[in-house]
């Protein structure tokens, strides 16, 4: 996932996207722990993409009401 494509999209989406994967994150972290994670990488990818999401969530001005 790239920060130019995060940008695009509506404050909402992003919030839809980072629950995914926060879920996502959740379950990564059973997987290890109990022995069943097979691609380790996926952790640190679903991490940044969070942090990601995060950033430009942060950035986006806030709805005006």
């Amino acid at each position: 996932m790239k920060a130019t494509d995060l940008k695009t999209k509506t404050a909402d989406e992003l919030k839809t996207e980072l629950v995914t994967l926060k879920r996502e994150a959740f379950n990564l972290r059973f997987q290890k722990a109990s022995g069943q994670l097979e691609n380790t990488a996926r952790v640190r990818d679903v991490r940044r993409d969070i942090a990601r999401i995060q950033t430009v969530l942060g950035a986006k001005p806030a709805p005006r009401s």
